[in-house]
């Protein structure tokens, strides 16, 4: 019988091993698809994504628009003028322009920029990376404009993957180890993460390639995230009970599968109720949004079908040994444990509930009022936590030429009314310039330079009078505009996902714990969650990291994760709490020994989960950042807060309410207290 069972497992691991190979051809090219333009992040009704897709069918539409800027404090030398020309005549002479640069003095003398726009490079964006390392290598002044910006966010986000892979391996890794202290156990999950890591970069391409999902830096990195903190938290929660099997059960084969009809339920409730909330992502009008809901749903679902099926496999094929040095042998006890600290938390909670959920909620409100503090939006050269050459010459030239701005405005008009168009551009308040650009197609692109600088306050009015006056079927867009459209979509998305998030993840759970009141708690304390996180990461970014200002979408997925990955912990908690009510046990009863049995567990999960979420505080990308900070702090919030004290401590006050209107509300405790306590889950 045992070999059988061992050919069970090492069946599993053949099919595992021809999924992979399945998946290997496609694997390696989700970095190809990825987009990471600002403007394919935006949806396709928004005007700056009409002028883009425009602006690339004109005759030249598909130009490298650089600006090369040359710059010295107290003012430019004679010699630094002729070196400029120099090198400017050696860009002409090395690449076709679309006409000869000129330069642009500024009036205090220390500064002069070209306009260089070149088609050499068309639309392939190796190509374009080529053409702009060559100038810069030419250039001994800094090269900026859309194309350099391109560039350096494209080499940004492609260096994402590698550093933060490893990043996170290594940050699980440390923990296992910590958690387990078996110098073997650690590695197997961990091996595990990464084939569902693999196989989810292949899901992802096909879902790219089958449906046209968008795939950007963010997303993708996300993802990555989730298939180890999410995938390792499964595994924690599986491990777990199947060492405590392998005390009741001489055979590895039979532990396991006792430890899956244990857990099994709420690892794959937990699992579909974040793939669900990731989907909700779908009604997102951003299109960088809707793009990382299923992306993301995939990495939690890859994680899951890994940790029930392979990381079973291997364990069963492993055997016992595989906890050395602390064999879980047949019939053994585990050893007697002191009182442990979800134990003592419990009891503080059940002592003074009232005065536990009260000073809890008031600090969860006092944190949260730290969002009205947070940062405006993050400007598109403040996006890096690093300044690349692209973003320096940016803040030369706002800081050279402050009487106009150094992102002109781009407006597309039908060529029939591009006269009307220009002049209504002209007689715009806040607008220095406006002349006719290129035409074709039935359009004319029309340079508006506006009076304030780039995405600020003034130049954010000016667009909008802009689009006002121009009327229906005139564009306005270029990377203001660009960032202007990113803000008002997201404040939409926020309207419709945030409620449906909240209506699917209350269903889920109403069905799963068959009560109202007991859901209403959860989906409370999460959203409280999120607003502390929030409100933490409002006081911090500034003074503490040094952003300029927050990402326009950090709200809704800060939101959407903490709802989806808080829910998730506290479906642990109170199914176990359903169960010992189920027992018989007094609800009071059943939330302190629900506590104290699954606190470990939670806690370990809570840890790694945030420690994942935390790897990308370091990435160079801000709204990375930023998300990856509030999450890990939403997290560990709702690990040794929320879901020990808060929804402990209202389970207490409730009593049996806390079910209704399900047949347990009503069931009268046949034994408070009675029976045996189960004995506390060990990681």
């Amino acid at each position: 019988m045992e070999g059988r069972q061992r050919i069970v497992g090492w069946g599993v691991l053949a099919l595992w091993v021809i999924v992979i190979a399945l998946a290997a051809p496609l694997a390696g090219k989700l970095g190809d698809v990825q987009r990471n333009r600002a403007v394919d992040y935006l949806p396709a009704s928004a005007d700056s994504t009409q002028v883009a897709k425009i602006t690339e069918q004109l005759p030249g539409g598909d130009s490298t628009d650089l600006v090369l800027v040359y710059h010295r404090e107290g003012g430019l030398t004679a010699a630094d003028k002729a070196t400029a020309a120099r090198e400017v005549r050696e860009v002409t002479a090395a690449h076709p322009l679309l006409s000869t640069p000129r330069p642009v003095p500024s009036e205090d003398g220390s500064t002069l920029l070209y306009a260089v726009s070149s088609t050499e490079p068309g639309a392939d964006e190796t190509a374009r990376d080529a053409f702009v390392h060559d100038v810069r290598e030419t250039v001994s002044g800094e090269v900026g404009g859309p194309g350099a910006l391109a560039t350096d966010a494209s080499e940004v986000y492609g260096s994402l993957d590698g550093p933060l892979l490893y990043t996170t391996v290594a940050v699980v890794a440390i923990l296992l180890i910590v958690i387990y202290r078996s110098p073997v156990l650690w590695l197997v999950p961990l091996v595990v993460a990464g084939v569902a890591d693999f196989l989810s970069t292949a899901v992802a391409y096909a879902l790219h390639q089958g449906f046209d999902i968008s795939v950007s830096g963010q997303s993708t990195s996300v993802m990555t995230i989730l298939v180890f903190g999410a995938g390792t938290d499964y595994a924690l929660l599986l491990v777990s009970r199947y060492r405590e099997e392998l005390r009741r059960t001489p055979r590895p084969y039979d532990a396991m599968a006792a430890a899956l009809r244990g857990c099994g339920p709420a690892v794959l409730a937990s699992s579909g109720t974040v793939a669900l909330g990731m989907f909700c992502l779908l009604a997102a009008d951003m299109n960088s949004s809707r793009g990382m809901g299923p992306t993301a749903a995939v990495g939690v679902l890859c994680a899951l079908v890994a940790m029930t099926t392979l990381l079973p496999a291997l364990l069963v094929v492993l055997g016992r040994r595989v906890f050395w040095p602390l064999i879980p042998a047949y019939g053994s006890e585990p050893k007697a444990a002191r009182r442990s600290l979800f134990a003592a938390m419990g009891s503080s909670a059940g002592r003074r509930p009232l005065a536990v959920l009260v000073t809890g909620t008031a600090a969860l409100a006092a944190l949260a009022l730290g969002a009205l503090n947070m940062p405006g939006d993050v400007k598109q050269e403040d996006s890096f936590s690093s300044t690349p050459e692209a973003v320096a010459a940016m803040k030369t030239l706002a800081a050279a030429y402050p009487e106009m701005s150094t992102q002109p405005l781009t407006v597309v008009a039908p060529t029939a009314a591009a006269t009307r168009a220009l002049d209504t551009a002209r007689a715009t308040g806040g607008v220095v310039r406006a002349e006719r650009g290129r035409s074709g197609g039935g359009w004319t692109e029309i340079s508006v330079v506006a009076a304030h600088p780039p995405q600020s306050a003034g130049e954010t009015a000016t667009i909008r009078e802009l689009r006002s006056a121009l009327g229906e079927g005139v564009y306005v867009g270029g990377s203001s505009a660009e960032q202007l459209d990113m803000t008002d979509t997201e404040a939409r998305d926020r309207r419709i996902v945030v409620p449906l998030v909240l209506l699917v993840v209350t269903i889920v759970l109403v069905a799963l714990l068959r009560s109202l009141v007991a859901p209403l708690i959860l989906i409370a304390a999460v959203v409280a969650v999120w607003g502390a996180a929030l409100g933490i990461g409002a006081l911090v970014f500034e003074p503490l990291f040094g952003y300029a200002g927050s990402d326009p979408g950090l709200p809704l997925l800060s939101f959407v994760f903490l709802v989806a990955l808080g829910v998730d912990y506290g479906i642990f908690l109170m199914h176990r709490m359903r169960e010992e009510c189920l027992n018989g046990s007094d609800p009071a009863a059943a939330a302190l020994t629900a506590l104290r049995t699954t606190g470990g567990v939670i806690a370990s999960a809570g840890l790694v989960l945030a420690a994942t979420f935390a790897v990308l505080v370091n990435m160079p990308m801000v709204p990375l950042a930023e998300l990856g900070f509030v999450i890990a702090v939403g997290v560990l919030l709702d690990t040794f807060l929320v879901r020990t004290y808060l929804v402990t401590s209202a389970s207490v006050l409730l009593g049996r309410k806390v079910w209704w209107p399900g047949p347990l509300a009503a069931k009268p405790a046949s034994t408070p207290g009675s029976g045996s306590e189960p004995e506390p889950v060990r990681v």
